[in-house]
Order: C-alpha cells, then sequence, then structure tokens
C-alpha cells in the first residue's frame, strides 16, 4: 500500500521538454491505456474515447494553432503562483511562477498591443517538444444517470485522467495535461485537424515523452491533513495524526 502512495505522492505535471530522440514504447502506451480502460464511470457508460496523435505532420499542424491565454485566465493564473518556494512553503497551495514564460507572470505584458503578446500562447511550444499526445474525447449528447449537466461523467473523465496519469509516473514516463484543447476555438481547430466527429468533445489532451532532463525537479506542497479534514462535524478537528 505504501508503493502506491508513493506513486501518488510523486506524480508530477511535468512541465520541462521531453527528449525528442526517445519514443514511447508500445508496451508501455498500452499499460497506460489499461489504467484509462478501468477508470470508474457513471453505471459502466465508458463514456469517453482516446486518440493516439504521434504522426510529425498532425502534431506540427496542432502545433501553429492559434492559442493566445485571455486575460481573466492570465489574471486567476497569477493569483495562484508564489514568486519563491519559501513563499509556496508557506502558503502550501499554488505553484511556483518560474514554471511559466515570463510574459504570464508580468500583468503588464497582458494588454494586446503588448510586445509580449507572442509569448502568451500554450500550444507551440508544448506540442512540438512532445513525441505522443493522447487527447481524451466524450460525446456531448450523453450524461449519466440522473446527472445534471453531467457532473457524474465529468468526475469519471477526471478518473480517466488520473489513471493514466499514475500508471505514467510509475513507468518513469513524463505527463502534461493541456487543458487549453477544451477551450472551443481551440478545440474546434483541433477537431479539424483530427477529424472527430461533432457530437465529440475534446475533454483534455496529454503529453507524454522522456523528460530531456529527468533531475530537473521543482517543489511541491500539500496543506496538512489537520488542516483540512473535519471530524463528524464541520470545524471539528479532535482527530490527532500527522500527515508527515
Amino acid at each position: 500500500m505504501r508503493r502506491i502512495l508513493k506513486v501518488i505522492r510523486d506524480r508530477h505535471s511535468e512541465r520541462g521538454a521531453f527528449d525528442a530522440s526517445r519514443s514511447i514504447e508500445k508496451s508501455d502506451l498500452k499499460l497506460i491505456l489499461e489504467a484509462a480502460r478501468w477508470a470508474p464511470t457513471p453505471n459502466n457508460m465508458q463514456n469517453f474515447e482516446i486518440l493516439i496523435v504521434d504522426a510529425k505532420e498532425q502534431l506540427e499542424a496542432i502545433g501553429k494553432l492559434p492559442a493566445d491565454m485571455s486575460e481573466s485566465f492570465l489574471r486567476e493564473n497569477y493569483a495562484q503562483l508564489a514568486f519563491s518556494e519559501e513563499e509556496l512553503r508557506v502558503r502550501k497551495t499554488g505553484v511556483l511562477a518560474s514554471i511559466f514564460p515570463p510574459a504570464w507572470t508580468n500583468p503588464e505584458a497582458w494588454t494586446p498591443d503588448s510586445d509580449y503578446r507572442s509569448q502568451l500562447t500554450f500550444l507551440g511550444r508544448s506540442v512540438h517538444e512532445t513525441p505522443l499526445l493522447l487527447v481524451v474525447l466524450y460525446d456531448g449528447t450523453k450524461r449519466g444517470p440522473g446527472s445534471e449537466g453531467d457532473v457524474l461523467g465529468h468526475m469519471s473523465l477526471g478518473c480517466v485522467m488520473e489513471n493514466m496519469w499514475l500508471m505514467s509516473e510509475s513507468l518513469g514516463i513524463g505527463f502534461h495535461v493541456l487543458t487549453v484543447f477544451s477551450d472551443s476555438p481551440v478545440e474546434q481547430e483541433v477537431k479539424r485537424v483530427l477529424h472527430v466527429p461533432a457530437a465529440m468533445k475534446v475533454a483534455f489532451a496529454c503529453a507524454l515523452g522522456y523528460p530531456a532532463d529527468p533531475g530537473a525537479a521543482y517543489p511541491r506542497v500539500r496543506r496538512e491533513l489537520e488542516e483540512f479534514v473535519h471530524h463528524n462535524e464541520f470545524g471539528r478537528k479532535d482527530v490527532v495524526w500527522s500527515s508527515r
């Protein structure tokens, strides 16, 4: 059981470049897809499809798609940033600003006429530096029974993501979720490039590869158990334990 917890704790988003000379072994890819296959879904509907993209021409076509970051996204992202490791460890939530391009962390760069506007894109670098993309799709015309807005269906897509992520971590394969693929303008263009049927929607995509610099790491933090666990009623924290 401790081995499972170790994989969960080690799981991280690989934000550095991938080694372009190493492709994902088919046997490893099959394990990752098997992990997705066994993710829980409402009423076992299994309402998802996974599109493997590893052809150079398709990756290049997707990488060229415009995907400017909106100012609202940048401001919300900015609110979660810490500008030093010390600040991050004190906050226990959020991420280091240094993992993002400089223009993402500079509010003066977000105006439409900024000289930095060309840096406020996401697809190009993320797609060009990966040997393989997995695009997870779902049928937008279906939903889980009794699930208004298909909340249960969306939860199950999160389970698909987590299963694949944990399996990738256990195999030493870098994994980076690209939520920008589910953004409407980008989604439509991705669907066009990949010939995705109109009824299907993009839940997310993930870039997979072997890290070019395996030694690179950034600090990861979490709140302690006693900070978010309540006992029998909200606000009651009489359970004594250590989360370390």
